[in-house]
């Protein structure tokens, strides 16, 4: 029994090993900076929206509103037809709307702030709603 006792014993730390259950002893303030420069630098190359080709097609929606689809090379990334956040079917009373919430969406896809989401707080300042 006490070898069983062992094995998970050995089972356990060997887990916490590799989830890096052992911080290390000690790190320098240098070294904390230049892992947070890393990761950042990591981070900024990690995102593929930066430079991607990156389109707008405004769509029709119900009682002659408007929605929008965003492209990512020509594939539909995005499909709104309705106001994000909002209850019921009904789009954009203009395409001016629909264009406006759409680059702002553009914008948080090129930040790569995925999924990139719109508040009511967000239509309120762009004039979309009062």
């Amino acid at each position: 029994m006490g070898n069983k006792k062992n094995h998970i014993f050995l089972a356990v730390l060997f887990v916490l090993f590799i989830m890096g259950g052992f911080p290390p002893t000690s790190i320098s303030a240098d070294e904390a900076v230049g892992r947070k420069e890393i990761k950042k630098e990591v981070q900024q190359q990690n995102n593929p929206y930066t430079n991607a080709k990156i389109s707008i097609k405004i769509i029709p929606s119900v009682r002659k509103t408007f929605g929008y689809d965003i492209l990512l090379y020509g594939r539909p990334l995005v499909h709104q037809p309705n106001i994000p956040g909002l209850p019921g079917n009904d789009g954009f009373k203009t395409r001016e709307q629909a264009k406006k919430v759409a680059v702002f969406v553009i914008r948080k896809i090129r930040k790569n702030e995925m999924p990139p989401t719109v508040s009511i707080d967000d239509l309120k300042n762009m004039g979309i709603l009062k």
